[in-house]
């Protein structure tokens, strides 16, 4: 959204834009009040903390940007063109300022800066729309009969919006201290970008069946519970939900033996509960590359083939992630192995090695893309072999 001088504009969206559209899309010669709603507005100066003052234009021109950095600042954000509408307030200005601060500090370049929008944008969101759909949807139901959903809303959020505003920059925080904390245990500076970790993908079995049979309030419900547990096991044993994807998890942890655990605790509380699928479950272990809270590469496509082929409620994973587990002795290479260690114990008067997990190698198969790989069968074990 470049435009001269004079305010008009002359280069138009970006081919590439993302196509998001916010309360602030308009034509381009269209006023941004006109014929809105006034509740919508009342609630947007609201939640914003601000009244709509400046043109995009007029915004660039208050924080001492260029239009076009500006525009690619608001296009990162996800936010539409709005053309020459007078849609944003003294908030917007500062925060463009802060950017470009930053930039011109020398704290971040011009494309990190972008990427820094990008990512918040992205998050905060799917964030936004979630509070919409599952939260506030319900708490603004009329609670009595004749009180219309607008008698409701306004100070419902009134009284929402500062708690919540707290409790998500503590959250944040939180989570910045455990993502710095990660990095600073790094070896080295590669490291930081391209780690070693274990990744696994748990899959719903005959989810889209499912899709052609169920309601949509059913469908969203079993989601829901499955994004729920799956995010609780994968916290509470120290794991990193990297993304759902409505009938499939991502996560990731630096320790294969974290991984193994929280993969089978995933599938032994799943088959507990008799309205959920069965679960399959694929992980590898290698070298990954994080960008913007999400991991990329060879170990994430191997772990994601994996699970396509997986079993019904079990667990395959990769040669390197079994070799991870028989190095820091969670699993025996064999379980001939485990039975001479044992022996070898219980000779010398000591205690046997107390292996977590158990490993079946199964058949080398050609997986897409990946060339043959040799998949191993994972299993908990429940003491040492006699």
């Amino acid at each position: 959204m470049t435009v001269d001088d004079t305010g008009s504009d002359t280069a138009g969206r970006r081919a590439d834009a993302p196509p998001l559209s916010t309360s602030f899309e308009r034509g381009d010669s269209h006023d941004a009040d006109s014929g809105e709603d006034p509740l919508a507005l009342r609630l947007e100066q609201l939640i914003l903390g601000a009244e709509r003052r400046y043109t995009p234009f007029q915004a660039a021109r208050s924080a001492g940007v260029s239009m076009e950095l500006a525009s690619r600042f608001w296009r990162a954000m996800g936010f539409a063109d709005i053309g020459q509408a007078k849609a944003l307030t003294e908030a917007d200005v500062l925060a463009l300022r802060r950017l470009a601060g930053l930039v011109e500090a020398g704290l971040l370049s011009e494309a990190m800066a972008v990427q820094v929008a990008r990512s918040t944008g992205q998050t905060t969101a799917r964030l936004a729309e979630w509070q919409i759909d599952s939260f506030l949807e319900g708490l603004t139901e009329p609670p009595e009969p004749g009180m219309t959903r607008t008698e409701v809303t306004y100070p419902l959020i009134e009284l929402l919006l500062p708690e919540l505003e707290e409790f998500i920059v503590y959250v944040w925080r939180r989570q910045l201290a455990a993502a710095t904390g990660r990095v600073v245990q790094a070896a080295d500076d590669e490291e930081m970008v391209d780690r070693r970790l274990a990744v696994c993908f748990a899959d719903l079995v005959g989810f889209t069946r499912l899709t052609r049979r169920m309601e949509e309030e059913e469908l969203g419900e079993l989601v829901e519970a499955f994004e729920t547990t799956a995010a609780d096991l994968v916290a509470a044993n120290g794991g990193r939900l990297v993304k759902t994807l409505g009938d499939e998890v991502l996560y990731a942890a630096d320790d294969a033996g974290v991984a193994a655990e929280i993969a089978l605790r995933l599938i032994e509380t799943m088959a507990h509960d008799e309205t959920m699928p069965e679960l399959r479950v694929g992980m590898a272990f290698g070298t990954v590359t994080t960008r913007m809270g999400d991991v990329f590469g060879s170990t994430v496509n191997l772990a994601s083939r994996l699970t396509s082929i997986a079993p019904r409620d079990a667990v395959l994973v990769d040669a390197a992630f079994a070799e991870e587990l028989i190095r820091t002795g969670d699993a025996p290479a064999s379980e001939a192995e485990a039975a001479e260690a044992a022996a070898t114990a219980e000779k010398e008067g000591e205690e046997p090695p107390l292996y977590r997990f158990a490993l079946q190698p199964m058949w080398q198969r050609p997986v897409r893309g990946l060339g043959v790989v040799e998949p191993w069968l994972l299993t908990r074990r429940t003491g040492p072999v006699a």
